[in-house]
């Protein structure tokens, strides 16, 4: 049965960290900035995807780096500081925007949290847990989402779910070698793939992937995609969704 999260909406077009113009720049603030949310909600969108870290003081932010330096310019840690500093940083920036802030103030958004940080994992799961039926939960360490996941069943919550790398990694081989019972089991609770269309020289998506994930279930989202030509031939392909930095243009299409 197909989970809220991906009910009702084909394809899914998710807003990657915000909107950007047409010139490549983020409008005027940075990405995972509650203006970039806004904006990209503003725009039409129906999925942001954003990334979570968390402070010192034990709040679940959204952002991308563990580290504050690309964004505002200071060498410390989301860990060092406290949800007040980062604040302060970002006031200029767009607005520093919490994962509560983003589930409450935006309530007909459907959200994928890329959980950053392991010590996120549980505080993230507390938050999500409200808000279960319009929220994807993934990591790039299978670690940090089984950590959300197991904290979510404490708290009988179920939210889509995406592999981890560890995992995907055992799902390219099971496909690659066309072994179906391993196949069922290594999709079993995910609901979507979101993957590369190539990982430095190796094809990630191809046909028996994107056959097989729809054989069990499980949607298949490629990131990041920014020309239309891309998008055209991606869903032509026969992919479900796209990330994106452009939902303006991919809206458009």
């Amino acid at each position: 049965m197909i989970h809220p999260y991906l009910a009702g909406v084909v394809p899914q077009l998710l807003a990657h960290r915000g909107l950007v113009d047409s010139d490549g720049a983020t409008v005027s603030v940075v990405e995972n900035s509650f203006a970039a949310v806004a904006a990209a909600h503003a725009a039409g969108a129906r999925y942001i995807e954003s990334d979570c870290h968390l402070t010192a003081d034990g709040v679940v932010v959204l952002f991308h780096d563990s580290s504050l330096l690309r964004v505002t310019g200071d060498a410390r840690l989301v860990a060092d500081v406290t949800e007040r500093e980062l604040a302060d940083l970002m006031t200029d920036r767009g607005g520093l925007i919490t994962l509560q802030q983003a589930l409450e103030s935006f309530p007909q958004t459907r959200f994928n949290i890329d959980i950053k940080a392991h010590a996120a994992a549980a505080p993230a799961a507390d938050i999500i847990a409200r808000h279960a039926d319009r929220v994807l939960v993934t990591s790039f360490s299978d670690r940090a989402r089984s950590a959300a996941a197991a904290r979510l069943a404490e708290l009988g919550a179920r939210p889509a779910y995406s592999p981890g790398q560890s995992s995907m990694a055992k799902i390219l081989v099971a496909v690659a070698l066309g072994i179906r019972p391993w196949q069922k089991r290594l999709f079993a609770g995910f609901d979507a793939l979101q993957i590369p269309e190539s990982f430095g020289k190796i094809r990630v998506l191809t046909r028996r992937l994107l056959a097989a994930a729809h054989r069990n279930g499980t949607v298949v989202h490629v990131w990041t995609i920014n020309d239309p030509a891309d998008m055209r031939r991606l869903l032509d392909f026969g992919v479900d969704g796209l990330v994106t930095d452009r939902i303006d243009v991919a809206l458009a299409l």
